[in-house]
């Protein structure tokens, strides 16, 4: 059974043909290995030619290639392969981090130019930041946050850094937990700083909930529908949401190929015909070789460049 975004489509300006489909992407591989231009863009190719469905976009986390503190590789890798971008700063490791992250966005503007802005989609300033400065978060030991109101002093800093560039313009926001930006005595303010609002929203984690595969579509499109009917009339953009191939059992949730495949098929082609910018998690989980017993998402298996054909069927009907 399919469960359609009627709220989500009734309250949000949405451009049906033009929804963004893209991956989210990391910096480094599961051994520490820091990405290289290559790696992505062998990751991107594939993402572009994945046998039933074409991925051409990619959502960032940071601006810096940690083995050389210049602007991340994953940028030329994006110019060469036409992939758009959904631009991220790291903010949770404190203020100088943020500065250099900022610093390493505008240096990406004066060494690349409009071959880079141009696909830029967003910039999305931090990274469950403030989920992680919440009672859920803090007892989840998932490491420092950052408070709402320091949030939007960082996102006015983007925007005064990126003023007068060839960015100047582009959406600014910040992306969160789903019930983090629902929780509006706390985020009221951060959401009116912002102009796209990124939520991530995983029902197989969500173990509160009879969240098996068959009500997995229907939880999503609730707790996207809660963060609508807050949105202060900013677009809600999806920048996280999968389905794992492997991994434990969260109270009715069960990890396997074939309840993968029937989230995509049931929410993912949804998101995309109905025109709401969406980043899976995830292509490809980190290189070489995902230990056994790791909550695995990818949508393709091993393999260095990652494999073009998929886990699971990922064409959407017509």
């Amino acid at each position: 059974m399919r469960f359609a975004p009627i709220l989500a489509l009734a309250t949000q300006a949405v451009t049906t043909l033009a929804a963004v489909k893209g991956f989210n992407y990391g910096a480094t591989f599961s051994d520490g290995t820091i990405k290289k231009q290559n790696n992505f863009e062998d990751e991107f190719n594939s993402a572009k030619n994945l046998v039933g469905n074409s991925f051409t976009s990619a959502r960032l986390y940071t601006m810096i290639q940690g083995d050389t503190n210049g602007v991340i590789e994953a940028i030329p890798a994006a110019i060469n392969t036409q992939t758009s971008l959904l631009l991220g700063l790291w903010t949770s490791a404190g203020a100088d981090t943020v500065n250099s992250e900022v610093q390493h966005l505008v240096d990406a503007v004066n060494q690349y130019g409009t071959a880079f802005t141009d696909l830029v989609i967003g910039i999305s300033v931090g990274s469950e930041d403030v989920y992680r400065t919440t009672e859920l978060g803090i007892a989840s030991n998932v490491g420092p946050g950052v408070l709402p109101n320091t949030l939007v002093d960082y996102i006015g800093q983007v925007r005064s850094a990126i003023s007068g560039t060839a960015l100047n313009g582009k959406p600014v926001g910040h992306v969160d937990t789903y019930n983090t930006w629902t929780n509006t005595t706390y985020t009221a303010e951060l959401t009116a700083a912002v102009d796209f609002i990124g939520v991530d929203a995983y029902p197989y984690y969500e173990s509160t909930k009879a969240n098996s595969i068959d009500n997995a579509a229907r939880i999503f499109w609730e707790d996207f529908n809660e963060v609508v009917a807050v949105d202060q009339g900013k677009p809600v953009w999806v920048t996280e949401t999968g389905w794992p191939v492997q991994g434990p059992t969260m109270n009715q949730a069960v990890a396997n190929v074939a309840n993968a495949e029937r989230y995509f098929q049931e929410l993912g082609c949804d998101l995309w015909t109905g025109g709401i910018n969406t980043w899976w998690f995830t292509l490809q989980d980190d290189q070489p070789v995902v230990p056994a017993g790791n909550v695995v998402f990818g949508v393709t298996g091993p393999g260095l460049p990652p494999p073009t054909t998929p886990r699971y069927d990922l064409s959407c009907p017509a």
